[in-house]
Order: structure tokens, then sequence, then C-alpha cells
């Protein structure tokens, strides 16, 4: 039966099968781009395409992918077709009768279209309707078709072409598509064991978005008769859903049925990138190069995977390859540019977005990133003409605006602001204060920019002139000296994990916020009042850390560093959430990854609590059930035991006071929901309410009272009892800012830079790294690398202590730091901070740091 009515696989290169399922995948493709880019902005894979294809991100993933699709039959170009043309390369409008009936004939004696019949007559009719189709005539070819369907109307062959021939006519009809189902419903009706069948429809329903009906196709095709192409067809409808497991599993049957495929390897690297298993991702991409070595992909992918570990060398090794291989490759510049932007390397971003540009004029992200550099190395002019560029290009009816467009007013009104405070002295004026309430609460919920009555921030004033190059040659030698000793010291702060690439502009921001903070406290210990926001006084713990908000802020005028308790009165009281997610779905934020068995402790002791207090009868089954739990996922099966839990539950940590002993403050919540499928949420969040505020603000005013006194008394003498005492103080006092988390972004490293000055103003300075993950010592079983999560997830602050004190080895601060000049002098305007955050400082390394 099979073989009397399929024609065989392979043979004449004609028909409809490749250009329907290069639609289809384009289609395809569209949404997977969407989707990686709805959850990793930083990936950004195949965003250009999608704006500016019709068909969406079609790319050369699209070009590689369809040319891979071996189907077993109609493949619709001619393969002695070539761009030096011949005689079968001709016009459709050179085509006349007799060489339609003479390729007709051909077609019919060989059969070699889908379900040909025993009958010769019908067979050529057939074969006239599908040469129609294989030039493009699909009108008459439907036309042709529906003749013989009224003389015959169960000819599976006509009934099947017919809907291929609508489906050729374009899927943006919807008419056009739901004919095309019906006649392919039909076909399957008369003959329901074709697995091709199933396949043509799932390629069909997948561009319009009925994914689970085009799952449904494939997995029937699959029971017919399993190959590599549809295991990687339906992986990658998977892959759209996000449901890496099931794609993950899929491409690798593809590939054991035909290993040598780069676009599936591609794929199932992705599947592992996106659960975070960015080794074995890296793995996968270099097995894809192994096939294919001149793909671009493959090349661009395994430069994002080393981006996300932090290894800025491999990662521009990768995108350079790419590069290589196609110099005008927009993606790959785009994210190699990003990357040079978050490595601190402005000038260099800045070619790759303009060359970007270049290519693809309306390429919004290349644009922003263009204005975005611009304005961080002072080059307002040019940074605000390039985000009026990304305003003009307003979403069309129905569309989702970019994630650029929703921020380009945010940083275009910033931009002005701090044009116009360039050469106003820091010390007179207050970002926080000034900049108003609606719009810091909008920009840092980074909600769109509709905010009522907002009044704009003043246009560039012609007199103030943008921030000019300064070579490192032309600071003196003692600035010189402040600027090597700031690299060093920023550098300590590096995370050595997965997701934190190093930024050398943020090490010497950081760096030089440590000196400033470190200076500022050695004066008020010395009883010398500060100039801050326009007022001479005696330092508060506030000014303290602003010190390091004001360098954190201008590093990256992208991210909104901003005071949460200076936010509206009615954002405040409804609670500002810094929210974490762990794992979404599938998705594994691959930053926290080490904290996930400390977390999941945690859980289980809070449980077992929980249980003990409301439900002792199965604390016993429930003790049992949580033996059996060794990762999150495991902990879905226990919330069966309580109603209350069935569908999630939440633990709160609390903080104990020191100031009251016996109470606690509210620490952050972990949540965790989950699905049959196995799809979790597990997040982590503090709600900033201002009643939360308050109790945070007096416990730190407690700690910087007694810190600010012991500090004097140390001045006076320096006995190793009152430094220690000092350096607890210091670590307790952040201990609680990093619990109350009281910033919108930043809190982490503006944190870490108050300590290493206060320590080095208590004459102790950080001799050691973070450490780079787990490890073995007598103070903790478990050690990482994020101090932030460290403070939030240990029991006390004398905890913290131990823990925060066992990496960081402090040694005697060297006496050199003494000959330092005043950073806040040195550095008294905007100007000044973005003149040497510009500064190449790269021959810092050939000379010795006084302090090392």
């Amino acid at each position: 039966m099979r073989a009397v009515k399929m024609a065989p696989a392979g043979g004449l290169a004609w028909g409809a099968w490749v250009p329907l399922a290069v639609l289809a995948v384009l289609a395809v493709l569209a949404r997977a781009a969407f989707a990686l880019t709805e959850r990793y902005p930083s990936l950004s894979l195949l965003q250009q395409e999608r704006h500016r294809q019709p068909h969406g991100p079609a790319g050369e993933w699209a070009e590689q992918y369809s040319a891979e699709c071996d189907s077993s039959f109609l493949h619709f170009h001619e393969s002695d077709c070539d761009t030096g043309g011949s005689s079968s390369c001709e016009s459709i409008l050179s085509l006349n009768t007799e060489k339609i009936l003479s390729q007709a004939k051909l077609l019919a004696e060989q059969k070699r279209f889908p379900f040909a019949t025993d009958n010769d007559n019908t067979n050529e009719e057939l074969a006239i309707a599908y040469v129609l189709i294989g030039n493009g005539l699909y009108d008459e070819a439907i036309r042709h078709f529906s003749t013989m369907l009224q003389e015959e109307p169960e000819l599976v062959s006509a009934i099947y072409g017919r809907g291929i021939a609508y489906g050729k006519k374009g899927l943006h009809d919807m008419k056009n598509a739901e004919l095309a189902l019906f006649e392919l419903s039909r076909v399957i009706s008369l003959e329901p064991d074709h697995p091709e069948v199933f396949e043509q429809r799932a390629e069909i329903l997948s561009p319009l978005g009925r994914i689970s009906e085009a799952l449904s196709d494939l997995t029937k095709a699959i029971q017919l008769q399993p190959s590599a192409r549809l295991y990687r067809h339906r992986g990658t409808l998977y892959f759209i859903s996000e449901d890496y497991a099931t794609a993950h599993e899929d491409f690798q049957h593809s590939l054991e049925l035909n290993k040598n495929q780069p676009i599936a390897m591609l794929y199932k690297g992705l599947t592992f990138f996106h659960r975070g298993l960015l080794k074995e991702a890296i793995e996968s991409f270099k097995e894809a190069l192994k096939q294919k070595a001149d793909f671009i992909d493959a090349y661009k992918s395994l430069g994002q995977a080393y981006r996300e570990l932090g290894n800025f060398d491999a990662a521009t090794e990768s995108f350079q390859k790419a590069l290589l291989l196609n110099q005008n490759h927009v993606q790959t510049l785009q994210l190699k540019g990003m990357m040079l932007y978050h490595h601190g390397s402005l000038d260099e971003a800045l070619k790759n977005f303009k060359r970007c540009l270049q290519l693809e004029p309306y390429n919004e992200v290349c644009q922003y990133m263009k204005g975005l550099s611009h304005v961080a190395m002072g080059q307002f002019y040019e940074g605000i003409k390039a985000q009026t560029k990304v305003m003009l290009n307003d979403p069309l009816p129905g569309q989702k605006a970019s994630p650029e467009y929703l921020k380009v007013k945010y940083l275009r009104e910033y931009s002005r602001y701090l044009h116009a405070h360039l050469d106003t002295p820091l010390t007179e004026y207050n970002t926080d204060i000034d900049l108003p309430g609606n719009f810091k609460d909008h920009w840092a919920k980074n909600l769109p920019f509709l905010i009522e009555n907002y009044e704009e921030q003043p246009g560039l004033q012609p007199h103030i002139k943008d921030v000019l190059f300064q070579n490192f040659e032309s600071y003196k030698p003692d600035v010189q000296e402040l600027i090597c000793v700031a690299d060093h010291l920023g550098s300590m702060m590096q995370y050595e994990t997965p997701g934190f690439l190093p930024n050398k502009r943020i090490h010497r921001a950081m760096g030089l916020a440590t000196l400033e903070v470190m200076q500022a406290v050695q004066r008020t210990w010395a009883n010398s009042k500060v100039r801050m926001n326009g007022k001479t006084r005696l330092m508060q713990w506030r000014d303290m850390f602003d010190i390091a908000v004001k360098w954190r802020r201008i590093a990256d005028p992208d991210q909104p560093v901003l005071w949460l308790d200076q936010m509206p009165a009615q954002s405040l009281s409804r609670g500002f959430n810094n929210h974490i997610n762990l794992i979404r779905g599938q998705v594994i934020n691959m930053r926290y990854l080490e904290y996930f068995e400390k977390i999941l402790h945690f859980i289980k002791d809070r449980i077992l609590v929980y249980h003990g207090a409301n439900n002792p009868k199965g604390l016993l089954e429930v003790r049992e059930a949580l033996e059996k739990v060794h990762k999150v996922e495991d902990l879905l099966p226990i919330m069966k035991f309580n109603s209350k839990t069935r569908d999630g539950f939440t633990v709160n940590t609390k903080v104990p006071s020191l100031k009251d002993q016996g109470k606690e403050y509210d620490g952050f919540t972990i949540t965790i929901t989950g699905d049959k499928v196995g799809n979790i949420l597990f997040s982590v969040e503090t709600q900033t309410t201002e009643e939360r505020t308050q109790l945070y603000h007096a416990e730190i005013d407690a700690l910087y009272k007694d810190l600010t006194a012991k500090g004097k008394i140390l001045i006076l003498s320096a006995e190793l009892g009152e430094v220690d005492a000092v350096c607890n103080l210091i670590l307790s006092l952040v201990y609680y800012f990093y619990n109350l988390m009281p910033l919108s972004r930043g809190s982490s490293v503006i944190a870490y830079s108050v300590i290493m000055g206060a320590l080095m103003a208590s004459g102790k300075e950080i001799s050691g790294k973070i450490p780079k993950g787990k490890a073995s010592i007598k103070i903790s079983k478990y050690i990482s690398p994020l101090v932030d999560f460290e403070a939030m997830t240990a029991p006390g602050s004398e905890a913290f202590s131990k823990i925060a004190r066992s990496w960081m080895n402090l040694k005697s601060i060297s006496p050199s730091y003494k000959s330092l000049p005043s950073v806040s002098e040195t550095f008294p305007t905007l100007r000044t901070m973005i003149e040497v955050l510009n500064t190449d400082s790269s021959h810092c390394l050939k000379k010795t740091i006084v302090v090392v």
C-alpha cells in the first residue's frame, strides 16, 4: 500500500515541501528568539531579525535548519538551478504549456509526488498541478486540483496538493492557513498512517501559535516512524515553550539517530544554557563547531556562554571568530558590544555599536547602547541624539515595546540632569532629592514612562561642554598612584562565580569609593565635619554609604541606584520589593546556584518547625519525606501534607536585633510553587516597607553611634582589642544594611566598598579575595562568594562577621595610604569623576602598586 501510494524519498528536487518548511521554521524561530530575549536579555539571540524581517528571525539558523530538513518527499527547488543560470532557472513567465507538460510527464512516470495512484492518466493530471506549485502558480494549481476533486472527491493526492498550495500562498492570510489545515486534516482522516502529513500539519500549526496541537501532531508522527528530523522539530517546539528538559531529550534522541546535526547540537547546548549548566552548554557548542567549522551562531552562543561564566578573554575570542567568518554579522557585533560595555571598555563597545548601526540603522539595541555609551563617557550631545532616535521608534499597534524603548526616556531625562550638574560641586546637591519622586519610582520598577504632570528636565545648555578625554600621564604622580591603588582595591571586590563579568570601570569607581570612605571616616573620628548636600555637619552612616552610591551611579548611568526610603510615600507604604528568581520554570539563575543547598536546609528546618506546631501527628511522616529531599524540586511533593501549602508555600527569615536582645526583624521571604509537570518558581524577595525601614535604621543608627565612639578612641589608642571591636561593629552595621536592601540597585558592591574603606580607616585592610565557591573551613561548612546573600542567610551579625573575616585575611594597613591625595578634593565634580573613569591606566600593571 505505502510503496504504491507514496513517492520515494529524494529524487527530483522540486515540489512544495521545503519552502513551506522554511516559512514555518522562520516563524518558529521568531518565537524562539522572543522567548530567549525575554528570559535572558544578555543573550539577545536573533532579536534584530525579529524586528527586521516580516516572517520573524530567519537569520542563518532558519537557512541552516531548512537545509537540514531532509523531507521524505517534495523538495520544491530545482537541484540543477544555480546562480549562473540554466534552462531550468527560467522565469515563471517564460513557462509554456509544452514545458509544463514535459516536466509533468517526467514527474508522473517516476511517481515523484505524494500519494501517487495506480492510474497513469490520473498521475499525469496530478503531476501538472504539482509542477504549477513548483513554479509558484498556486492559484492555478488550486484550480487544477479542485477540478480533479469534483470528479473524484477523495483523491488523496489532490487534497494534499491543494493543502500544500494554500499553505504556499501565505500563512499570514488566516484564510489560507485554515484551508491548508482543513485539507491536511482530510488527508489524515483518509490516510492516517503517514507521518509526513502530521509533520506538515504541525509546520502550519506552529507559526499560528497553536504549539500544543503541533506537538501532538509531531508526537503522532514519531509514533508512526521516528526520525532525527521529527525529534529535532519537536524539540524545537518544546524549546520555544521553555520546556528545556523535554527539548533536551528530543535533541538527544535526534542526535542518536543522526549525530551529524550542528543545528540540533546547538539547540541541545541552548537547553543546557537556560538551565544554568554552562559548562555542558559550552561542550555542546564546541561539538557543533566540530561538525560545522563555519557555524557563526555556535561561535556566538559560545561567546555568550563564556560571558555568563565571567570569562572575558574566552568570550572575546569566540565573538571574534564569529566576526572573522562574517565581519557584518549584526547579532555578534551587538552581543560583543554589550559585553564590552559591561566589562567597562566603553570605547571598544562604541565601535561595535556604530558598526552595527551602519549595517542595520534601525537596530534599537545598538542605538540605545550607543547613546548609553556616549553618556557614560560624558559625551552628552551624541548620547541624547542616539537616545532620541530610539524614542521615535514607536511600536506598531499591538506590538510589544522593546526593553530599550521602555528605558530610553528615563535615560534621556537622567542624562539631561547629569549634564546640567557636570560642574556643580558634588557636595552641593542631592540626586535623590532633586529627581521627581514618581520618576524615581517608575524608573526603579522599570515601568512604562507614563507619569502624570511630569515636567521634563531642561535641555542641554550650550555653555556646558561635554567631558574631554584625559590622558593618564596628565595627572600628577600622586594622583596616578591614587588611580592605580583604586584599580587594585576594586578588583578585590570581584565575585569569582558564574554570572559576574569583571567590569574594570566598576572596579575603579568602587576602589575610589573605598579610598574616599576611608578618608571621610578618618576625618570623622578626628572630629572633623563633612560637607554634604550643601550643609557642613558631622558625618552620619548614610553619608558614608552615599560616598559609594555616587561612584556606583556614575560608573553606569543605565542603572537606577536610588534610596528606597526616598521614594514617594504611597510607593513605600505599599512596600518596595527587591525580587530575585532563583528558579523560574526550568530557568535557573546561575548566579545563586551555590546557595540552593543552604536555602534548602533552612526551608526543611522551617517546615519541621511549622508541622511540629500545627500538625504534630503528621510530623514523623513529614520528617521521613524531608530526609529524601536533596534538591529544591523534591520539596514539591511535601506540599501535599498540608492543605495550605498544596500549591506552594513561603518561608520567612528573621534577623535578630543587637540593640534589643530577643527582638527580631523581618528578613527576606522564600517562595516555592510548582505544577504537575515540574515547573517551579523558587524566589526570594525583601519587602522594604516604611515600618521595616525605620526598625533597621534604628539598629544601624545605634551601631554607627557606637562605631564612631570606638573609632575616636581607636585613634588615640591603637590597642588590639579596640581594633577588633571596631572591625566587628563595621561588619555588624553592614550586616543590617545587606538585610535591609535599602537601594534599588548596587547594594552589594556599595556595602562591600564601605566595609573595605571603614576597615582601612581603623588601620586594617583586606588582603584576601572573596572566595570562589564552597570551602571547608572551621567556622562554616559552606561559604558563598556572594557577600550580600551570606549576610542575608547568616543567623545573626556575629555569624556573618566570622564568615566574612575568614576570607578577608585582615592585615595592618600600609603607611603609604596616608600620602595619597584626597579623593573628594581631587575629583570634586561629575566631570572630574567621569574623566578619571574614562582614563586608561593599563600601565598601572607595569608598575608596583604601593599597597601590594
